[in-house]
């Protein structure tokens, strides 16, 4: 069964979860989720990824709990280890990845949607990590990136739209001071001292003047003109890395 589907214009990529009737995860649809994310992320024309869930009720619904009914330790061993792989790749994507949550979020779902950079959610969103009410525990990264939550709320229905305007945006910004950005918000995520943090913006913020696209962005907005971005490309290491991992 396929568990998601995607599409992309160039910039901007759509990838819905699409597994009927609340786009549950599966094993297979988290390492095809993860190898969606490591391919668009090899494409350097991507400049932002949208996750939404097909239908209006439900971004995802997280795991199938009959799955963990009957305790099995190796089934729990290869659940984590995909979901963590999954969300972990998703948080640390070069593309800036907007969840457009359009209905329930639960459990893994949640977890989805805050491994995101940016969360859009429509009024009537459901959102929970309810793990603990059944035993169990966030293991999607749940449980260090739940104080994210979310940006913006919009209408009923309206969630797919916003984030596409917002990545259409994201795709008309320099990649590489969205790229350093990502970084810096990442490091404060992640727990590092707010004097490392502060000292690493002013490093990556002079680290800007060593490429074309500063001094394209000030002389286009001096010119009133729209900015030539520079679209870096990755280094033949580097895609052969990346197709070792798929």
């Amino acid at each position: 069964m396929i568990n998601l589907e995607y599409v992309h214009d160039g910039a901007v990529a759509l990838v819905t979860l699409k597994r009927p009737p609340a786009n549950a995860f599966t094993p297979e649809g988290l390492l095809q989720l993860q190898h969606t994310v490591e391919r668009l992320n090899g494409e350097p024309a991507v400049r932002a990824i949208v996750i939404t869930g097909d239908g209006q009720k439900f971004f995802s619904a997280g795991a199938n709990l009959n799955t963990f009914a009957d305790g099995n330790r190796e089934v729990a061993h290869t659940a984590a280890a995909r979901f963590g792989v999954a969300f972990e790749t998703l948080q640390n994507a070069r593309p800036v990845v907007i969840a457009a949550i359009n209905g329930y979020a639960m459990g893994g779902g949640l977890e989805c949607a805050l491994a995101c950079d940016i969360r859009i959610a429509e009024q009537h969103a459901v959102l929970a990590l309810p793990e603990t009410a059944v035993g169990l525990l966030p293991c999607g990264c749940g449980t260090q990136t739940l104080p994210w939550l979310v940006e913006e709320v919009v209408e009923k229905g309206t969630t797919r739209e916003a984030a596409l305007t917002m990545a259409a945006r994201v795709a008309t910004l320099s990649p590489q001071a969205v790229g350093f950005s990502k970084t810096l918000i990442h490091q404060g995520r992640n727990g590092v001292p707010r004097s490392a943090a502060l000292a690493l913006e002013r490093e990556r913020f002079v680290g800007l003047f060593d490429g074309a696209d500063q001094r394209e962005g000030v002389n286009a907005f001096l010119e009133k003109r729209a900015p030539q971005w520079q679209v870096a490309q990755r280094t033949s290491a580097e895609n052969t890395r990346a197709e070792d991992s798929q």
